[in-house]
């Protein structure tokens, strides 16, 4: 505590599970967008009843931080979507370090591109949208379509998908629906679910 107030630290560590306070490599610039401790620990208080035996896409995901996270607390397998190449490159230390490479896989190309080519693999119950804040404005078509496909092939009837982005931008991602939403400093987590079809 500094000067009368808690410090915000970025959770670059596992909060909970079979890897507890396993320190994560960290990114070296501002490529990626670190989640501090106390929103990761308040998300995952929510989302834990979705984690044990979950099939997890972790989207935009960094260095892993939140697919490591799940794998810590019992999901069966994460599949890391990660372009850029040094994120990508400290993404697949982490998951070695963790021992963990039989239950994830990395999809180290563009997600959008992929997305479009890509069948669905059966169905996933958890889903991390994490894309950079910027692109809610300089690509929401391209975040609406990949969030159209999500929900239509890939994500289960009951599954549910986490959209982080900045408190100060919106972004409509039908057929999903916002059934709750946190607000972090200037940081807001959307849970979203498929809107059932009449």
């Amino acid at each position: 505590m500094e000067n009368g107030k808690w410090e915000e630290t970025f959770s670059m560590r596992i909060i909970a599970g079979e890897f507890r306070s396993r320190q994560l490599l960290a990114p070296e610039t501002d490529a990626t967008r670190p989640i501090t401790d106390r929103a990761k620990q308040s998300l995952f208080d929510i989302l834990q009843p979705y984690i044990p035996d979950a099939r997890v896409y972790d989207c935009f995901a960094g260095t892993g931080s939140m697919g490591l996270e799940c794998l810590s607390r019992g999901a069966a397998h994460v599949t890391f979507f990660e372009a850029e190449r040094s994120a990508a490159a400290l993404l697949r230390k982490n998951i070695d370090s963790l021992r963990v490479r039989d239950r994830s896989n990395i999809i180290d190309r563009d997600i959008f591109n992929w997305f479009d080519t890509a069948g669905a693999d059966g169905r996933v119950d958890v889903v991390f949208l994490d894309p950079p804040y910027r692109f809610l404005t300089e690509r929401p078509d391209d975040l609406a379509r990949l969030a159209a496909k999500l929900a239509a092939a890939h994500l289960s009837p009951e599954g549910i998908l986490i959209f982080r982005h900045d408190a100060g931008d919106a972004l409509a991602l039908p057929p999903l629906a916002t059934f709750d939403q946190r607000m972090y400093g200037g940081m807001k987590i959307e849970l979203m679910r498929r809107v059932p079809s009449n």
